[in-house]
């Protein structure tokens, strides 16, 4: 068994196999799982990573020896077993790395309902379980049971957005070779959508690309293909498919703050007057177009804990992440890059205006993305950028997630330390490209400094 500290992250399980993660340390998980939860069934899938299934059968070995049985949905994607875990009531583990490279696997997990488990919320108890080691169970064993969940999942998605009457629509998706190959066909079956695959073949070695839309680099293949196909949309999920990201009929990558606004607008159509969770560094037009359709906007941290819990405790009906996260409350108050691209192509096909001319009343200021730099003591990073802007007219601070910036012209930026890297991580917005990445650059040379 590995350095149980180095693979218990903030969210989830996750590490390098069988260096940091085995299947020992998956059947311990298994055992601790059910002992914290109290669960008598768990549901599993899994993706496509060659390690996924012995990783799964391990945790199988070890919950059923606790007297659970377990409800394997096999291959799907994270959202799946949100859904599963929803729609059966039972709390569940995804076997996935999302979008690491091939060498690494992981587990995420959640109660019954997709509530879910973090540091803080059960995860702490798992792994210091793990490391004292499971007492045995003295009762009758649990059962292995198969169950195929992906009909009812695509017909449940399909079930929370109103695609009648759309046009017909060609879309190209790149599944990077991850579980949106698996996924997409049923989700989009029987829709007016002329489909382009791209990378459909289920390979978690990625011999294609990393299965990381985050990364511009990963994107080239769909723009180039949508721009090639005169494709109205392109759409790139990542090696799980739970997040989604979009590209335009020109081939422009949209910004996921972008998709929020619009998916926000839709959602207060059906609940006038709604919450709405957006994260700190989520462009400022997306509280602004929040308020000017009626909803409450909710800021909260980054991160889909604070998201996820935030949203309960209001009664949010969507919540957005600036990373391509998008959560519904009529989905378990869970992620779903696929519900939010089925509102994509719901909002492009009721007009016949292309996606450019649709979103662009949801884009409204000039972002620099997130920039990470590498530094040493973060905190006097931090430190000498509020130095530097303190006093100036206008200015305010403040540090609900690390320190953001706010100018009397409209710019703002976020300077967050990484939980697990000795990073920060910049997001800079104003009102224009030049005066964006002045301030991008004056922060940078800050904390390049350090």
């Amino acid at each position: 068994m590995g350095d149980l500290a180095r693979i218990f992250k903030a969210y989830d399980i996750r590490g390098v196999v069988p260096a940091e993660l085995d299947a020992e340390t998956a059947e311990a998980v298994g055992a601790a799982f059910v002992r914290v939860t109290g669960a008598g069934q768990v549901v599993t899938a899994h993706d496509m990573r060659p390690s996924s299934v012995p990783l799964a059968e391990a945790f199988a070995r070890g919950a059923t020896a606790q007297g659970a049985d377990v409800v394997e949905a096999g291959l799907g994607s994270t959202d799946l077993l949100y859904y599963a875990s929803g729609s059966l009531g039972l709390p569940g583990v995804m076997f996935t790395a999302s979008h690491n490279p091939a060498r690494y696997n992981g587990m995420k997990l959640c109660r019954a309902g997709a509530r879910p488990i973090g540091r803080d919320t059960g995860l702490t108890e798992i792994r210091d379980l793990v490391e004292k080691g499971v007492p045995a169970y003295g009762g009758t064993p649990g059962t292995v049971s198969q169950r195929d969940l992906l009909k009812g999942y695509a017909e449940h998605l399909k079930g929370l957005v109103d695609l009648s009457g759309i046009r017909s629509l060609k879309v190209v998706v790149d599944a990077g070779n991850g579980m949106a190959g698996h996924t997409v066909p049923p989700v989009f079956g029987g829709l007016p959508v002329d489909l382009v695959p791209l990378y459909f073949e289920l390979d978690g070695t990625f011999p294609n690309h990393e299965a990381n839309p985050i990364e511009p680099a990963n994107l080239r293949d769909l723009q180039a293909r949508v721009r090639e196909t005169g494709a109205d949309i392109g759409l790139a999920f990542d090696g799980d498919a739970d997040r989604c990201f979009v590209v335009d009929e020109r081939g422009e990558i949209v910004s996921p703050s972008t998709i929020t606004a619009l998916v926000a607008a839709r959602e207060l159509a059906k609940h006038p007057g709604a919450p709405i969770v957006h994260n700190l560094i989520t462009s400022a037009a997306v509280p602004e177009i929040i308020a000017e359709h009626g909803g409450e906007p909710v800021r909260t941290r980054v991160g889909h804990s604070f998201i996820k819990q935030t949203m309960a405790e209001t009664g949010a009906v969507f919540g957005g992440e600036h990373s391509a996260h998008f959560y519904f409350r009529d989905f378990w108050f869970a992620d779903s890059g696929m519900l939010a691209a089925l509102h994509v192509l719901a909002a492009l096909g009721e007009q016949d205006a292309p996606l450019s001319r649709v979103l662009a009343a949801y884009s409204r200021y000039a972002a620099s993305g997130e920039i990470n730099s590498e530094v040493a003591d973060q905190a006097a990073a931090t430190a000498a950028v509020r130095a530097a802007f303190a006093g100036r007219p206008g200015v305010a601070f403040d540090e609900l997630d690390g320190l953001t910036v706010t100018g009397g012209d409209g710019w703002w930026f976020n300077l967050r330390p990484s939980n697990t890297e000795p990073l920060l991580r910049l997001n800079a917005e104003a009102a224009d490209e030049t005066t964006m990445g002045a301030l991008r650059d004056e922060v940078l040379a800050i904390v390049r400094e350090k």
